[in-house]
């Protein structure tokens, strides 16, 4: 069964989803912060993924109710506690953070919004970068722009440069709080590869609440005399599958025999959703295994399992499957989660060729938990709007492979030139071109050594949902 909104935690019985610590559910007298860090703790006891690297959350840590409530009542902000509760340990290959994405809202609705893709958007995606001659200076640059927004109206175009915010120079300590604001005005500049050069030229935006489809282009390319599909493809987003799933069935129509996938400012989103993108671009592994989940030791026998190829989209309606044999996957450092969980529950089926940069390092899904008896949406606490995603489980490809905290490194890397970034779709566009080289047999026909610069941030990079890949909690007793 498929469960059409990523958010609703079914609880499955009501012993399953109860802390160890039985005698917490009624502990008396808890309100305000100390209420909230009983949900906090709750939760996390109950599905956090490194629960075991996590003294304080050991089922048999409280011996009694004061015990726990004088734990709770030590922590101020219910952000002290969830960050507290969190596993500190580092990867000891490569150095990174075990969990880097486990997080708390004080906003559930925002939340909920995010993983619909809506948003309050003035339309202009973007990713910011150092100069390269003076680091601590920092300029943005236009990847594309959404359409029926304002910066759309205003003339806004993938490859524009701007350096300053309402005046002010962008830095690497300014830059989140310059473009918070609902309005803002960016001073425009060029890049050459060396020298960032104001224009004089400025331009005004304005944010609304927007709805994104992810499914950004989809079309055919002659290559060679074959139809090769393209499919830019910026977010994991569920209530959309149906359109992804629409564009499959074009280009299965146009016999494509090859696809570029364009997932470089792609980070990630529903598990679902990239399930079901790996079967359209397959369809010939239906029934097999996509990914492993392993959750912790207490909710794995419930829990844990596999996820299998499908044949149908969350909607119930068949799967579009170009049955191909190879993809090619543009990436870059803003490829993450879903992304990655895509590329590798497929790479031991057909021969995923990467081109671009590394990606992420994302392995790991999240759930929705809300204060209420079973963590679901339905009977939430009416008295506040917090929620977590903690992480509850890592992803494993059908071999075992897994915990690649350093990401993906490309087969083809090319870093994408601030200087000239091309048309996005256009067969001419630097990774667009690399791929195509390569299904023609000629790497050599493009010099790929373009100057790669430190990124310190994007457009998305506030969202709630920033580069996590979340799940649900699947109803078993209807299986």
């Amino acid at each position: 069964m498929k469960i059409v909104k990523y958010f609703v935690v079914v609880l499955l019985l009501g012993s399953i989803l109860t802390s160890c610590f039985d005698d917490n559910d009624d502990v008396p007298g808890l309100s305000g912060v100390v209420e909230i860090n009983d949900f906090i703790w709750k939760g996390m006891n109950t599905f956090y993924l490194y629960k075991s690297d996590v003294d304080d959350l050991a089922n048999d840590r409280f011996t009694s109710n004061q015990e726990y409530t004088n734990f709770l009542s030590s922590f101020s902000t219910p952000e002290a506690i969830f960050f507290d509760l969190r596993t500190k340990e580092v990867d000891a290959a490569s150095g990174i953070p075990i969990d880097d994405f486990s997080f708390l809202v004080d906003d559930f609705v925002a939340l909920e919004q995010s993983f619909d893709g809506v948003t309050r958007n003035n339309g202009m995606e973007f990713g910011l970068v150092r100069y390269p001659n003076d680091p601590s200076n920092v300029f943005g640059y236009v990847r594309y722009v959404l359409p029926g927004t304002d910066a759309e109206t205003k003339g806004v175009q993938r490859g524009n440069i701007f350096n300053t915010i309402d005046g002010t120079q962008i830095t690497d300590q300014n830059f989140s709080s310059l473009l918070s604001p609902d309005t803002y005005t960016i001073g425009l500049a060029t890049f050459d590869g060396n020298d960032v050069t104001p224009t004089g030229s400025s331009i005004s935006l304005t944010k609304i609440q927007y709805t994104e489809n992810p499914v950004f282009i989809s079309k055919t390319i002659d290559v060679g005399g074959n139809s090769v599909g393209y499919i830019m493809y910026n977010g994991f987003t569920g209530d959309f599958d149906a359109q992804l799933n629409t564009a499959f069935g074009q280009l299965a129509a146009e016999n494509v025999t090859d696809l570029v996938l364009d997932l470089r400012y792609n980070g990630g989103g529903s598990v679902t959703s990239a399930i079901d993108l790996a079967s359209m671009i397959t369809g010939q592994f239906s029934g097999q295994v996509f990914s492993v989940e392993e959750w912790n030791e207490d909710r794995q026998p419930q829990f844990g399992g596999t996820n299998l190829f499908d044949s149908t989209i969350r909607t119930g309606a068949g799967i579009n499957s170009l049955n191909l044999n190879r993809l090619y996957v543009l990436t870059s450092r803003s490829s993450a989660s879903a992304s990655e969980l895509l590329i590798n529950g497929l790479d031991p089926y057909i021969n995923v060729i990467q081109v671009g940069t590394t990606t992420r390092g994302k392995f790991q899904a999240s759930i929705t938990l809300y204060d209420s008896d079973n963590f679901g949406r339905n009977g939430a606490n009416p008295g506040h709007t917090y929620a977590m995603q903690p992480l509850v489980l890592r992803s494993l490809n059908s071999v075992g492979f897994t915990d690649y905290f350093a990401g993906f490194v490309p087969e083809i890397e090319v870093a994408e030139d601030f200087s000239n970034l091309g048309v996005l779709g256009d067969p001419n566009e630097p990774l667009l071109k690399a791929a195509i080289d390569n299904i023609l047999g000629n790497r050599t026909a493009f010099n790929y050594n373009n100057l790669e610069l430190e990124m310190v941030g994007e457009s998305k990079m506030k969202l709630p949902n920033y580069q996590r890949m979340y799940t649900t909690i699947k109803d078993k007793t209807k299986e």
